[in-house]
């Protein structure tokens, strides 16, 4: 599977961004999609991940502000992003996993990362 994040940018705090993950390949609706994040001098973070039968997980601290979803017809996920904080500046990758997993060695394709920088 190849993964091409799109979608980061810059935001003002208290806005919103959708990002974009589009996968190649035939097999990409047997995967658990994620999201993870890093941001400078930090390890790289689980944010969310969604399974093709929709079961979700999400870091608890970005519950009610983080949505992920699927559109397994454009082989597609997003991250839609409310609220957006500074705090929330980062990297964001997408990856793939056989596991609904939060940790990121379950993850075994990784796409480039979108710039996400959120200004105060």
């Amino acid at each position: 599977v190849q993964l091409q994040a799109s979608g980061g940018g810059l935001v003002q705090a208290g806005g919103s961004l959708r990002l974009s993950c589009a996968a190649s390949g035939s097999t990409y609706n047997n995967y658990v999609m994620g999201w993870f994040r890093q941001a400078p001098g930090k390890e790289r973070e689980f944010v969310a991940a969604l399974s093709r039968s929709h079961s979700t997980k999400y870091t608890d601290s970005l519950k009610g502000r983080f949505t992920i979803s699927r559109d397994n017809a454009k082989n597609t996920v997003y991250l839609q992003m409310n609220s957006l904080k500074p705090e929330d500046t980062a990297v964001y990758f997408c990856a793939a996993s056989t596991l609904l997993a939060i940790t990121k060695d379950r993850y075994h394709y990784w796409g480039q990362g979108t710039q996400v920088t959120v200004s105060s």
